[in-house]
């Protein structure tokens, strides 16, 4: 057996969610919480890196004794594994609920869809609440800039080589992804939110989509271009890689329903 934990995160303080040399990450922190909490020492397998500064809404791990002996090892009852970890994170950090799983299932591999969304604050002035939680743009997005932003997210739909849509060496990388759904909405309090759901998601995908997004806004690249960016598989031709700070992971989705457990 396995504990599937759901977690919720700032990740303005951490490297990303997997272990590295240079700074704190969330796993690590969930690693040493989960000792604490299971009094034994623990892996922590995570559903997807996520870099530096990027959120969670709904991130999925597996935790598990790092000796590998699955059976019957969590003498604490499911619905209230949240309780037990909330005194052993710090407050930018959650477990909002948890589930019990067989022990071959994986939380990245066995996922089929992943939805991340990127928050837009559009105003001449940067607002204080929303420091490391948005990307400020200074100019206000016309609805004319809104429908053309939405013209270029549906061209996203569909199964395509997004190799322009990377950083890093794609050599010899499989850069073939399938998007389900993506759209821009206003939201009542303002804020531009893009949404994005696919199957995976390449290094800087969704910050680098976003950044073309807002340069369809702008006028600088056309919505009708999207298209031609994508099979050209060109980095020069897309947009900007719009910065951590605004992008979540929102949702990760399974062939089988998780019976997630918070009471």
């Amino acid at each position: 057996m396995k504990i599937l934990l759901k977690v919720q995160y700032i990740g303005t303080a951490y490297c990303g969610f997997q272990c590295q040399k240079n700074g704190a990450s969330i796993q690590e922190v969930l690693t040493h919480a989960a000792k604490r909490v299971f009094g034994r020492p623990c892996s922590v397998t995570g559903c997807s890196r996520t870099d530096a500064g990027v959120h969670a809404l709904g991130y999925v791990c597996a935790v598990y004794p790092a000796n590998g002996e699955l059976a019957d090892w969590c003498k604490i009852p499911v619905s209230k594994i949240h309780r037990a970890f909330a005194p052993c994170l710090p407050p930018d950090i959650s477990v909002c609920a948890a589930a019990e799983v067989e022990d071959i299932f994986h939380p990245r591999y066995d996922a089929v869809e992943k939805e991340y969304i990127y928050r837009i604050w559009d105003a001449p002035f940067a607002s204080p609440f929303l420091k490391d939680r948005s990307y400020h743009n200074i100019r206000r997005i016309t609805p004319d800039g809104m429908a053309r932003m939405q013209t270029a997210a549906a061209a996203y739909v569909g199964k395509h080589d997004f190799r322009a849509f990377m950083t890093g060496d794609p050599t010899d990388k499989d850069t073939v992804r399938t998007v389900m759904r993506a759209g821009v909405v206003r939201q009542p309090d303002g804020m531009i939110q893009y949404s994005v759901v696919a199957n995976g998601f390449l290094y800087n995908m969704v910050r680098i989509m976003t950044g073309t997004l807002l340069e369809v806004a702008a006028g600088r690249i056309l919505a009708e271009d999207i298209p031609q960016i994508l099979s050209c598989g060109d980095r020069e031709r897309a947009g900007f890689t719009a910065p951590p700070a605004g992008l979540y992971l929102r949702e990760v989705r399974y062939p089988s329903q998780i019976l997630w457990q918070c009471e």
